[in-house]
């Protein structure tokens, strides 16, 4: 049910059957390494190329959920994955391997809670029984796409952000034991004007603003209405931000409330710059992390709002600035 101008109501509580979290060796010294399910010492995972290790993240990411849900990739009936690779390779040759229905999504970082709303979607509209999201995201990879290969040792400015190597996969069903999806906001198209490819978390912050202001407006809610709100990689510096930025539109966050999946994933003393990113930051923090707090009892009612960096190594050298988006999902453990 469509509630307000852009958020999406499940009346049927889908229901988060299972989740995996897999990460690299860097993501096993964080602050979070308790919450995989696997982790990797090796950043090739045994692989010729890094394209192929974040293949096999997805692929594990998966395959994992799927089992710990205690279902067979028969039962699945859609798959919805993203990833920063071009053409978003990682997905859809994971797909390849999972033979399930898929459908490719690009929301940058963001990709975790689109893919999350879609398949919450799917399952309440009765058009699956069960629904599987997935992204991820390589070092690696992402650094020779996107800035300079790691081996040429470019300097990065301390406003930066370090790009997660793991991935997460969710299964959604319409019934079952687990946390329920209750809503989810699509964000808009937000572009300050902003053209540094380091500075993602500040360019998205706006836009993750942007969402949560909506989330609250549509739903006729404010913050109280959660246990924590955590926006998916904006980093320190962008983190700040956003919670100034809450606090002019009259929105202000409590500060133990309000987080960051990549302030979290990483240790403070791990040299991540101003904290994680990439796709897999908010998914394997959503899937591993909080899954795990909600199970224990520790959180009841979170908003995830996941956010992306809508840019290319094209646009970027065209001299375009950044367009972000952020999406918004609400889940709730009863």
């Amino acid at each position: 049910m469509l509630k307000g101008h852009q958020t999406w109501v499940f009346e049927s509580n889908p229901v988060i059957l299972a989740s995996a979290a897999v990460g690299g060796p860097f993501e096993a010294q964080g602050a979070l390494a308790k919450d995989f399910d696997i982790l990797h010492d090796d950043l090739w995972l045994g692989q010729e190329s890094f394209e192929k290790a974040e293949k096999k993240l997805m692929e594990q990411a998966c395959e994992t959920a799927i089992k710990k849900a205690g279902l067979k990739k028969e039962d699945v009936q859609f798959f919805m994955g993203g990833d920063l690779i071009n053409q978003i390779i990682s997905s859809s040759f994971t797909a390849r391997t999972l033979g399930i229905p898929f459908l490719g999504l690009y929301g940058a970082c963001s990709s975790s809670m689109e893919g999350l709303a879609l398949a919450s979607m799917m399952v309440d509209s009765k058009f699956a029984l069960n629904a599987l999201a997935a992204t991820s995201s390589h070092n690696a990879a992402s650094e020779k796409q996107y800035r300079y290969p790691t081996e040429y040792g470019a300097q990065k400015p301390p406003y930066a952000q370090w790009t997660v190597t793991g991935a997460g996969a969710a299964v959604v069903s319409q019934k079952g034991k687990g946390p329920h999806v209750k809503a989810a906001t699509i964000g808009r198209v937000v572009d300050m004007g902003l053209s540094d490819p380091f500075n993602m978390g500040v360019a998205m912050a706006p836009a993750a603003v942007d969402t949560i202001e909506a989330h609250f407006r549509d739903l006729d809610i404010d913050a109280s209405h959660y246990d924590l709100i955590a926006t998916g990689d904006l980093g320190r510096v962008g983190h700040e931000i956003a919670a100034d930025l809450l606090k002019k539109h009259g929105i202000p966050i409590p500060e133990k409330k309000f987080t960051d999946c990549g302030i979290l994933i990483y240790r403070e003393d791990q040299p991540v710059f101003s904290g994680g990113s990439g796709c897999a930051c908010a998914a394997t923090t959503t899937y591993g992390h909080f899954m795990s707090r909600m199970k224990r009892g520790e959180l009841k009612k979170i908003l995830v709002v996941a956010t992306g960096a809508l840019l290319s190594p094209m646009s970027y050298q065209q001299k375009e600035t950044i367009p972000c988006i952020a999406h918004g999902v609400a889940i709730e453990m009863h």
